[in-house]
């Protein structure tokens, strides 16, 4: 039972950390396409909101990610400890 929810928080790790790569990816584009928030066209002050908000998305889930990786690599020195007593 708790291999398997050890390898759901690690699919979770997973699953999350593939979207802050993605909000990073998205993020580098923005800037990318915009010449750095300096060229947006009249209309376009999505760009503003996306320069906010990608970034603290990217943070968010690659902090969400670390925090489930370093949930399964407690349990598993927590399984081994108990293992050899």
């Amino acid at each position: 039972m708790a291999s398997t929810h050890r390898g759901a928080i690690r699919f979770l790790g997973v699953f999350l950390g593939l979207f802050s790569i993605f909000f990073v990816f998205y993020t580098v584009r923005l800037l990318y396409v915009t010449n750095g928030l300096t060229a947006i066209r009249s209309g376009g002050n999505g760009a503003y909101i996306g320069a906010i908000a990608f970034p603290i998305l990217a943070l968010s889930f690659g902090f969400g990610s670390w925090r489930c990786f370093a949930k399964t690599r407690q349990t598993n020195s927590g399984d081994s400890q108990k293992e050899t007593s």
